[in-house]
């Protein structure tokens, strides 16, 4: 019966039978072969049958289906052996199960610390020098080690002190290592390997009896995950026969003559690792009892392993947000943190990160002749990069609208600046040069929605749609024109952000830029009653979901 096995991801060594003439892989709790990970599509692929074989489909998927390392774009065969990669987890696809085959990772040769883990190729026997076998899915407090001789229960305590203690994965590992050559004093070389991110076996941690014996050292990748899948720890009396754990040529007098490995699991007992002790001695090696002592203290040290990178997890997520911490105060320092100040006219502004960080901007420029320009923003995304354009933009807008008397010309060089850049983002921009003793407005726009004006009768405009260019960033060498108008007692324009109008309920019903529309409408020129409703709002349309992008409103008008 053909199969797919779990080779990297949360559910890697899981066989999936293909029964049935159809199965959809996604994230949705309801296909058929579920992929927990947060980048996979709901319906990211589909296996069907085809004839004999099976067919592979990609569900038009955000992240794309991988067939052997290849895009596919239309349904593709699949043949024994094949590599089914989606988004970061992969499946081996096999045309039957053979009782000898063991599951291994896709063939790469990591070396590190000394240790070099190779695959064994698909006939070989990963059981064929295993003496004993012992499943370590038992008590979180190890195994009873009642054959035990006083020195080694005594080193044992030792080890469970020191891993109560331990913090770090620095601090763990060649703390379990030591205390294993305490406990095996025939124990020539041990080593610890772990799960990276990817699910790859790396080695973490190797110790030696002797200098001359830290060459490089083959050791079987397949033996490492048949302990981590079958949750048992083996023992061998035999490996010196076995040609996958053969040493590298270098070293032609260091022979493995016995090995105990045994899987580290986590404390939902799932495998993070490994840890291995071989001898070369042909006399005195390890025993069988050796095997239950290894099992109970690899026990214990899946435990304190999974701490310690918890710990290291929240003291690197602690810098993190430090870092976030400090960004966003730098930047809101290149916002306004106060409305200008002009006899006979108003203003409000707010300003709300979807994160602790943001692409949105908003600012204001004093200009020559009793004008002031005023600018709102929008780069494309939100989050740390968005938020590092956008102090770019603070800069790059306040040198071209200083400088250069027209609108428009000021807007075109700003175009070309940020096009320079090579920045694959593009920012959305409308700005507003104020000229408050003519009581009169140029507006210029790349990209952006147009103010919302109330006028002095109380219907709603929104000049300059007409007149609005491209985004900035790109394309160079645009032209952008201008609208102008006079401002009577009583209008007022608002500026706003898509995060605004776009921001969804729990049904997904945007809040929509009417309702922005009939806010303004309704409060009749009272400029801080306007904004603080709008928000209101729609902090009230959100209530319960998370703020999906970055909101910014600014409103300006002259007193009636």
């Amino acid at each position: 019966m053909p199969y797919l096995d779990a080779i990297t991801g949360p559910a890697m060594g899981r066989r999936y039978p293909l029964e049935n003439s159809q199965y959809v892989m996604g994230r949705h709790p309801e296909c058929d072969i579920v992929l927990e990970s947060g980048s996979v599509s709901r319906q990211h692929a589909k296996i069907s049958k085809s004839g004999a074989s099976f067919v592979l489909e990609d569900l038009k998927s955000r992240n794309g289906t991988f067939v052997n390392g290849r895009l596919i774009n239309e349904s593709t065969k699949l043949l024994e052996g094949d590599t089914i990669r989606i988004c970061d987890i992969e499946l081996n696809y096999h045309e039957e199960v053979e009782s000898s085959a063991l599951t291994a990772s896709p063939a790469s040769e990591n070396s590190a610390l000394g240790i070099l883990i190779v695959d064994d190729g698909e006939n070989s026997s990963a059981s064929r020098s295993v003496t004993a076998k012992l499943d370590v899915r038992g008590s979180q407090y190890g195994l009873q080690l009642s054959a035990s001789p006083e020195a080694k229960l005594s080193a044992i305590l030792e080890i469970m002190k020191n891993l109560g203690r331990a913090v770090t994965l620095d601090d763990v590992l060649p703390k379990v290592l030591d205390t294993l050559f305490t406990i095996f004093i025939q124990a020539d070389r041990g080593f610890i390997v772990l799960n990276d991110d990817e699910g790859q076996l790396k080695p973490k941690w190797v110790k030696t009896r002797r200098p001359d014996q830290e060459e490089m050292v083959r050791v079987s990748r397949t033996i490492l995950r048949e302990v981590m899948q079958t949750k048992e720890a083996i023992i061998s009396l035999d490996a010196g026969s076995d040609a996958r754990f053969e040493l590298s040529q270098s070293v032609a007098d260091f022979r493995i003559r016995s090995m105990i490995v045994a899987p580290l699991l986590n404390s939902e007992g799932e495998p993070i690792g490994a840890i291995q002790i071989d001898t070369v001695q042909q006399k005195g090696g390890f025993e069988g009892k050796d095997l239950e002592i290894l099992a109970g203290v690899a026990n214990q040290a899946g435990i304190a392993i999974e701490n310690a990178q918890l710990h290291e997890q929240m003291v690197q997520q602690r810098l993190v947000e430090q870092d976030l911490e400090l960004a966003s105060q730098v930047q809101l320092a290149f916002l306004p943190k106060e409305a200008p100040k002009i006899p006979g006219y108003s203003f409000f502004q707010y300003y709300n990160p979807a994160q602790q960080i943001g692409g949105d901007y908003f600012d204001y420029i004093e200009l020559e002749n009793n004008r002031i320009a005023i600018v709102i923003a929008d780069v494309v995304g939100h989050g740390v990069a968005a938020a590092m354009f956008m102090a770019k933009l603070s800069a790059e807008w306040r040198f071209a609208f200083a400088t250069i008397d027209d609108p428009r010309l000021a807007l075109a060089t700003l175009n070309d600046r940020i096009t320079a850049l090579g920045v694959e983002k593009f920012i959305t921009m409308a700005v507003i040069v104020l000229d408050y003793v003519a009581h009169k407005a140029t507006i210029v726009i790349a990209g952006h929605m147009p103010p919302i004006m109330l006028k002095s009768n109380k219907l709603i405009e929104e000049p300059g749609a007409d007149v609005g260019g491209p985004p900035l960033g790109i394309m160079s060498d645009i032209p952008f024109d201008a609208f102008e108008l006079e401002i009577k007692p009583g209008e007022s324009m608002t500026m706003y952000t898509d995060g605004i109008f776009e921001a969804p309920n729990a049904q997904g019903t945007q809040f929509s830029i009417d309702r922005v529309r009939q806010q303004v409408a309704a409060c009749a020129g009272n400029i801080e009653k306007a904004g603080s409703e709008i928000i209101n709002q729609v902090t009230k349309h959100i209530v319960g979901c998370e703020q999906e992008d970055d909101m910014c409103l600014v409103i300006v008008g002259r007193d009636a």
